[in-house]
Parts: structure tokens; sequence; C-alpha cells
């Protein structure tokens, strides 16, 4: 079993840039697609981006295409999600996840698909 910790959220003004950073325990992330989901209030929980376990391959939200950048370093077992532009809809919780069943390409766009979820972290556009 994998745990994963989400980190680097915080209150930001519009236009502004934020890194969040999925730190891994238990077992190494190498092998593990990974994804971010986000969650306003009152809203449910929508896809951000996603890597393949290989870093090969990622694919972004069209709502954060252009402004928003996942990557992994499986060194250091970390996953990273770099905001630039930062809109006040962009408000949210965000959620880091960790799937399993996928191969080294695979990229996984639907919450169903990850077996590991982190607390979350939450981010704050201001206008």
């Amino acid at each position: 079993q994998v745990q994963v910790v989400e980190s680097g959220g915080g209150l930001v003004q519009a236009g502004g840039s934020l890194r969040l950073s999925c730190a891994a325990s238990g077992r190494t992330l190498s092998s593990y697609a990974m994804g971010w989901f986000r969650q306003a209030p009152g809203e449910e929980r929508e896809f951000v981006a996603a890597i393949s376990w290989s870093g090969g391959r990622t694919y972004v939200a069209d709502s954060v295409k252009g402004r928003f950048t996942i990557s992994r370093d499986n060194a250091k077992n970390t996953v990273y999600l770099q905001m630039n532009s930062l809109k006040p809809e962009d408000t949210a919780v965000y959620y880091c996840a960790a799937g399993r069943r996928a191969t080294s390409r695979e990229i996984l766009r639907y919450s169903y698909e990850y077996d590991y979820w982190g607390q979350g972290t939450q981010v704050t556009v201001s206008s």
C-alpha cells in the first residue's frame, strides 16, 4: 500500500503561481500512474491532470491546458503540479491519487481508476 501526501497549497492572487507536490511513502511511486483532481465547494470532484508511471505521457483537462503542468521525479518519489496564471475558478481542494493498474504509458483520467488518495491541499485564488 502507498500513502500520498499533498503540499504546496495556499492563498494566491489571480495571475499568480503555485506548485503542488505529492510525496509518497510506503512504496515507490515509480510503477503507479498518478493524477491530480480538485473539488470546489458544492461541486463534484473533477479531473485536472495525469501522468503515466514512466513519465512519458501526460494529459491535462481543457480547463487548465496551457496553465498547469504535471511532472514526476521517481527518484524523489514525488509528483508535481505546476499551476500558473491562476484564476479564481481554480479555487478548490486539490487531491493527488495513485493508480496501480496501469501500463507504463497509460493515462488514468477517471477517479474510479485510482487506488490511493491523499487528504488534499487547499488552493485559494483571490480576484
